[in-house]
């Protein structure tokens, strides 16, 4: 019993958003969000036909403060559509000794519902501390779109992968318990050395996820586009006929916008899509081309 007790205070204490479908149309009928964090929910975003709802994340201060702990909840339910997005980049600010931020985002997703997570990218300053973990529920025919990506910092200032640490975790189980994804990426200075080094030029890195029965046109369309950029990238005659000097060249020959695809889960409902570039805007620029499809489920095109 007290068990249960412990357990609603901690979920009052969260962030969180409860969509449920209210008169046929996806609806918030719960919306709580504290210090640090303020979610703003827009009455239209799009044609009013389109059966979504929009959560905008806005941080106190500007930013991810030293030591900072964040927790969210989200449920959408069956039938439903959410999309979550920022606007801006997350900012997290400087470390404070060994203080860690950390922010930690719960999911469930109903049958045949939609949850998009389209943000823009997290950006960690000199010595920032930085976890992030995303465990999401979802049933077999449940849509999820995930993009989570970082850039190397404030370059006006100087500073390109001097942060000392950045670790993000994305988790999805499906609704028995059975694990359908599980990835993380770490980057931490102390253990491997300058993470600019390893970097080399690229400035950028992004996972896209797609999963469900809904994603499966768009997953096609990205795959056959990924397939195309690389191809041309590679395969660049004006690139390749300036750079046949010696093996030594081959480093400079590098792509200045890399991508990759795999699937995953049963029957291969899911797709994810990881990409490393010099540039920030260029990964907008595939964002937006890639996703546009999405545009009819939830009103507008992500990242326009």
């Amino acid at each position: 019993m007290n068990n249960g007790k412990e357990e609603e205070e901690k979920e009052k204490e969260m962030c969180s958003v409860v969509v449920e479908k209210v008169g046929g149309r996806s609806s918030i009928i719960r919306c709580l969000s504290r210090y640090p964090l303020k979610f703003i929910t827009p009455n239209k975003v799009g044609p009013s036909k389109i059966d979504a709802v929009w959560v905008y994340v806005l941080n106190y201060g500007g930013g991810i403060v030293s030591g900072d702990q964040i927790s969210c909840n989200f449920s959408v339910g069956d039938d439903c559509t959410m999309a979550l997005t920022t606007q801006g980049s997350t900012k997290v600010y400087k470390s404070v000794g060994s203080k860690c931020s950390q922010q930690i985002l719960e999911a469930r997703v109903g049958s045949n519902a939609l949850f998009a997570i389209i943000p823009d990218p997290v950006t960690c300053f000199s010595t920032a501390r930085y976890h992030q973990k995303q465990v999401f529920t979802v049933s077999s025919d449940s849509n999820l779109v995930i993009v989570d990506w970082i850039t190397s910092g404030r370059h006006e200032s100087g500073e390109k992968w001097d942060f000392d640490l950045y670790r993000s975790t994305n988790n999805i189980f499906l609704d028995d318990g059975q694990p359908l994804f599980l990835d993380t990426m770490l980057l931490e200075k102390d253990k491997f050395g300058r993470v600019k080094e390893h970097m080399l030029d690229y400035q950028v890195i992004a996972m896209i996820v797609l999963l469900g029965p809904k994603m499966q046109y768009i997953q096609n369309i990205v795959q056959d586009n990924v397939k195309r950029i690389m191809y041309e990238q590679l395969h660049n005659p004006s690139a390749a006929s300036s750079h046949q000097k010696n093996k030594a060249d081959f480093f400079t020959t590098k792509p200045t916008f890399v991508a990759s695809c795999s699937v995953f889960g049963p029957k291969k409902i899911g797709l994810i899509v990881r990409v490393a570039s010099v540039t920030t805007e260029s990964v907008y620029k595939f964002l937006r081309q890639q996703l546009a499809p999405l545009e009819p489920m939830i009103g507008v095109p992500p990242y326009r």
